[in-house]
């Protein structure tokens, strides 16, 4: 049998008082005496009364509620965000609140709805690879509420944003590859129309030309950048008749799949083909061989995130507008892209 939520009026109705003076002793209001907030307090203990947050966030203004959203959870370096924003925020009173998209469009516009039903103070967002319309943060702005952006966003939205230089971390790991020797670099890279993802396929064409290296479109294959994707793609490249001697993949978990396929083939990594891959996630310095990476700056950015919330929270005055806080990325350079010299 479903039981029913016990309400204030429950309360007033076992004390034979008004539900306005349990609502006042509930909220240690000085005007009612010692003797009914105990006597209040002990009723609701025992019938298991539970505050209505949302309704006193409705009164108050005030919810101290913030949103996060992020493409998954399952990932060290959105995991890692999340842990930061909320270490800064609970030391100032706030709780978060954590949605993810599963890079889904269409759940990313279900979880705004849900934050903004929930009267949340703010919303940090990384955006889903499915997302092209920003109708939808367009709708947390219209609302006022402060929207703050990270790893994945985009300029149109005018809002604060929180990552790293994708574009300059593509040259960064083109440059180390020629260094190794390489000369027929591909990429497996994600969505155009994602911006951060725009911007390392950029990064990796103007490196090419740099380093006098010709740009093979077969070599540029953009995917979702899951771990089957990497599996696909390295498969892909294998097949062609001219392979590349080094695969720069623009996220861990696909690079994952491809150091998978080259292994079963007995590719010799680096020598025959090196491999660099994107987020430093735990698992790249713990498999055979380890992986080289872009190192994120998870702590940075979600801690970064969380004071852009702040600073906007406690100046509502002051207009949003495109406010970008870049990091320098870093190559942690590993066995699978370091070519031992003779």
């Amino acid at each position: 049998m479903n039981k029913k939520k016990t309400t204030i009026k429950d309360i007033a109705n076992a004390l034979n008082i008004s539900p306005a003076a349990v609502s006042k002793a509930l909220h240690d209001d000085s005007r009612i005496s010692a003797k009914t907030k105990e006597a209040v307090k002990k009723v609701a203990k025992e019938l298991n009364y539970q505050p209505n947050h949302l309704a006193s966030a409705l009164r108050r203004g005030k919810s101290n509620l913030v949103g996060v959203i992020v493409p998954r959870t399952n990932s060290n370096f959105f995991s890692s965000v999340i842990q930061n924003i909320e270490e800064v925020l609970n030391k100032e009173g706030y709780n978060i609140i954590i949605t993810q998209s599963n890079e889904s469009y269409k759940k990313e516009c279900s979880n705004i709805d849900t934050l903004l039903f929930t009267q949340v103070d703010g919303i940090i967002a990384s955006m889903a690879n499915e997302t092209i319309s920003l109708n939808y943060y367009e709708k947390i702005k219209s609302k006022g509420i402060p929207l703050i952006l990270f790893d994945r966003g985009e300029n149109d939205l005018n809002v604060d944003y929180i990552g790293i230089n994708d574009y300059e971390s593509s040259h960064m790991i083109v440059e180390h590859l020629v260094e190794q020797g390489c000369k027929r670099i591909a990429h497996i890279g994600g969505y155009r129309r994602t911006r951060i993802f725009n911007n390392r396929i950029k990064g990796y064409i103007d490196a090419l030309k740099k380093y006098d290296l010709p740009l093979d479109e077969s070599l540029l294959i953009e995917s979702s950048l899951t771990l089957e994707d990497g599996r696909e793609k390295m498969l892909q490249l294998l097949n062609l008749k001219n392979r590349p001697d080094a695969v720069y993949v623009a996220g861990d978990y696909a690079a994952l799949g491809a150091l998978q396929v080259l292994n079963e083939n007995n590719i010799d990594i680096p020598n025959d083909m090196a491999l660099v891959g994107f987020g430093n996630e735990p698992f790249t310095s713990m498999v055979t061989p380890t992986i080289s990476s872009i190192n994120q700056h998870s702590t940075e950015i979600g801690k970064l995130a969380a004071l852009t919330f702040l600073e906007r929270v406690n100046n509502p005055d002051i207009k949003q507008t495109l406010n970008k806080k870049i990091l320098d990325a870093e190559l942690i350079i590993r066995d699978s892209s370091h070519v031992k010299k003779d």
